[in-house]
Order: C-alpha cells, then structure tokens, then sequence
C-alpha cells in the first residue's frame, strides 16, 4: 500500500532534519571549526535542509587530520635530521647568514623551520620574471635540455596552443628517454585525454590531483592544488603565479596584458621544490618513488640569495603561508609592498597592516582593475576600502591583468609563489611560497612594483568615499561571501 503524499514528504523531511543533527554533531564536537565557520555551517544546514547536507559534503571536508603527504622513510630521515640541525643552529646563535644585514630574520627563518619544516639554504640563484613571453621562453628552453627527468605540476592547463606546446615539448622529451611527470589539478585541467595520449604513448606519465569520479560532480570542489612547479633535472626549479594558457602571456583581448611573477631558482632550494612535487604526485598517484640522487643531486649552479620554500594548504591547521605574511608585515620598519589579484584577508592580515601603517610603515597594496571574478573583485574593493583610513596606499593596475602575488617588506625580504592575500589560499587551497631573505633580489621586486605604479590609478581615500551607491551593494554582498570566494 501507498503512503500518502503527505506522509512521504513528512518522514523525508525528518530523514534530512536527522542527517543534519548528525552532520551538526560531526561539526561541533569532532572537527572544532572556527566558531564562525561552525555557526555559519549549521545555519546553512538548518535553513536549507538537504542543500545544506549537499553543500557541506562538496564544500566542507576537513581535511586537516589525513596525512595526505609523507616523505618516505630515507627522505624523512634526512630532512628531519637537516631542518633539527639549522634549528638547533639558530637558537645556538651558530647558524650564520650570508648577509648580516638579514640577522633581524632569523626568527622567521625559525618559525618556518618549526612549524612548516622549510629547510633554509642560502646557495641560491634566481632570476625573476614578470612577463608571460619570457618566462614560457625560458621554461621550455629548460625542458628541451633536460637530460634525466622534467617535473611539471600546475593549477591550470589550458586547451590552447601554449598549452598543447608544453605537452608537444613534453612528448619530445619523453621520446628521448626523459623521465616526464605531469600534475594537474582536476578543477583546472582543460585537456581531454586525446590531448595527452601522445605523451603517455611516449612514456609520459600524467596524473589529475582530487579528480571527480562522478559525472560534473566532485566531492573535494574546495579543495584545489593551486601550486605550479617545474623542476629539471633537479638541478632548476620553477615556482610563481603564471599558469599554462594563451591569456598569460597576453593573448587573450579581455585580460590584455597579464602582469604576474615567477621565479626561477638554482641552488640547493630546487632540492626543497623537488620534495614539495613529489609529495604532491605520491598523493595523485600511490607511485612509491623511492629517494634517489639523481631527484637530488647536489647544485651545479649556487648564488647566495636565502630561500625557504614553505607549503600550506587544508591538510594543515597552521596556515603556514598567512603565518608568514603576518611574520613579515610586523617585521616591517619601512616598507610593505603588495600585489595580489585577489585581497579578501582575514582579520588577523587585516589588522596587521592596519597596525604598520599605523606605525609609520609605507605599506602599499596594487590590485587589478579587471576582474576574472567578479565577486572576488567587489570583495577586494571592499577590504582595501577598509585599509585606507588607516594609511594604506591603494593602486588601481590598469596596464591589463595583475595576477602577481608578491610581498616585499624593507627590500630586504620577500615573498613570492601561488598564494593569494585571501582566505581561500590561507585555508582551502594547497599552495606553496618561496620566502627570500636576499638584499639584491628584494629591492629588484620593490622596483618592479614602482614601475608597475606608472600603469597604475592611486585608489584615495576621497575617491572611494564617492562610490556609487551601487558599488556599495556590490561590495556589501560580495563581502558577506567573503569567506567562501
């Protein structure tokens, strides 16, 4: 016999009222959230029961108790060994840096090494790129002499002629007898499988990090591998904000031209990249790569910049990037400079600027004017709105599109790599920043955030009092969504 309609719909509602108690539960007493994040939660899962359940299981996992990424046992020996070592070193005052100049900073080299387990080395060479031709240029060229194996991880592929250039390049090599990794994060891969068959046909191997397993549906949605990485040989390493795709090195009439920063590193801080991409592709792939010299060979080509290479992301509490920007803006006695796409801080980064400029500090923020996500650039608006009562200079990029995420303070040190100043790269995204404690190389990234300020519209105080009243409710809706952009 049939239930009635009503009665139905009465035990499915209950059904979902259980669900959510349970997931409530889950929330409160197993995953100790922040409270804000709990209550907002819960509410969700009250208001829109079922929806609510939906949006938690796409949204919400708390990935923070999965060990996820594990150093095999010879590797976690040895880099445990090294990072008890320097530790050790600076708090016996015996750890020496190559600049003296930069002793002020040995507590946030020491932070990183107790807390993110960033090896310190200052052997390093880099050279900065801010200009999508030249980087692409210099990448491939890297790739097309490499000899052993080439490492390759990025957010976003796409499906465009730059993108099907890296996988002709990749192919080419793996012909050759190289080694060919490749990671792509699932939410970011524009190739379809035709795409890559040339490439695994040669030998190549490819794998998709947190990949969906149901048709347009997947289960870790929030949770993306925002970092990109090369690695040659073991010998050069890649690390900055530009992706794979037509649009970054300007190609793309809507964008125009695509200002970002990446970094290419020799020098025994490869070795800590190499760590950070195998990690990553062990948890992509179950492939147990055992240590070999030939992933870390000692460095063919030194300098003397200081270089930590620290990672976050949801499988850690700590926030491990957001501590360091935080460690460096009170480090601050003269300068702050910042780019970022994307300015939607937390209270903590918030206050913290708040408190240099405060304090006598320059501190200037550079945003884009376009927006590639319009919530997310309401938002932005909104938060740097905040900071200019307090002192805090505001410029507006017009050149095209500002995709850089760099942080200098007193050109003395440095910031650059994948991480956003929001709180999707300090929580939800897996990122990973190469701190620079180098004179030479912080004053060259200041200067390129003062050339950047010729393109660029100062945002006064007096101006964005005159917002139009609906800029002001753009911003207002956008900012309740802050936490979730």
């Amino acid at each position: 016999m049939n239930l009635p309609l009503t009665l139905t719909s009465s035990y499915a509602i209950a059904i979902l009222y259980v669900i959510n108690i349970l997931l409530a539960f889950t929330i409160i007493f197993l995953e100790r959230r922040n409270p804000i994040s709990t209550l907002a939660w819960i509410l969700v899962l009250f208001v829109l029961p079922g929806i609510g359940a939906f949006l938690y299981f796409m949204l919400s996992q708390n990935l923070t108790r999965k060990k996820m990424f594990q150093l095999g046992a010879e590797e976690n020996l040895i880099h445990t060994s090294l990072i008890n070592k320097e530790i050790a070193d600076i708090r016996s005052g015996e750890m020496a840096l190559n600049d003296a100049s930069l002793d002020n900073y040995k507590d946030m080299i020491l932070m990183h090494l107790t807390q993110s387990k960033a090896y310190y080395s200052q052997d390093n060479a880099v050279c900065i790129y801010t200009d999508g031709r030249k980087k692409f240029e210099e990448l491939f060229l890297a790739f097309s002499e490499a000899k052993n194996h080439i490492h390759v991880q990025y957010f976003i592929i796409k499906r465009d002629s730059l993108g099907k250039q890296l996988i002709k390049i990749l192919t080419k090599k793996a012909l050759e007898g190289v080694e060919v990794r490749l990671l792509i994060d699932a939410l970011g891969n524009q190739l379809r499988q035709t795409d890559l068959e040339p490439l695994l046909a040669a030998g190549g191997k490819v794998k998709i990090f947190f990949p969906s397993y149901l048709s347009y549906i997947n289960l870790r949605l929030n949770y993306r591998n925002h970092r990109k990485l090369a690695i040659i040989d073991g010998k050069i390493g890649f690390i900055g904000g530009f992706n794979i795709g037509n649009e970054y090195i300007g190609l793309k009439a809507k964008m125009g031209y695509w200002r970002d920063t990446h970094l290419k590193i020799t020098g025994s801080a490869v070795l800590s990249i190499q760590s950070r991409f195998l990690l990553d592709w062990k948890a992509a792939s179950g492939d147990k790569i055992r240590y070999s010299e030939k992933y870390y060979p000692p460095p063919s080509i030194k300098g003397s910049c200081g270089i930590q290479i620290v990672s976050s992301g949801p499988d850690s509490p700590y926030e491990e990037i957001k501590q360091g920007y935080i460690k460096m803006i009170h480090a601050a006695r003269k300068s702050i400079v910042i780019q970022t796409p994307y300015f939607v801080p937390d209270a903590s980064i918030q206050e913290a600027l708040k408190i240099a400029a405060i304090s006598g500090v320059d501190v200037k923020i550079m945003i884009p004017n376009k927006p590639d996500h319009m919530f997310v650039y309401w938002a932005t608006y909104s938060f740097v709105g905040d900071l200019l009562g307090a002192g805090v200079k505001v410029y507006i990029y017009n050149r095209g599109f500002l995709h850089s995420k760099t942080i200098v303070v007193d050109e003395k040190i440095a910031s650059v790599g994948t991480a956003n100043f929001d709180i999707r790269s300090f929580k939800l995204n897996f990122e990973v920043n190469a701190f620079l404690y180098d004179v030479n190389i912080s004053q060259i990234l200041h200067q390129a955030f003062v050339d950047d300020m010729l393109s660029s519209e100062e945002l006064t105080l007096e101006k964005y009092m005159k917002r139009s009243i609906l800029i002001k409710f753009k911003e207002s809706i956008s900012r309740l969504m802050a936490p979730v952009l």
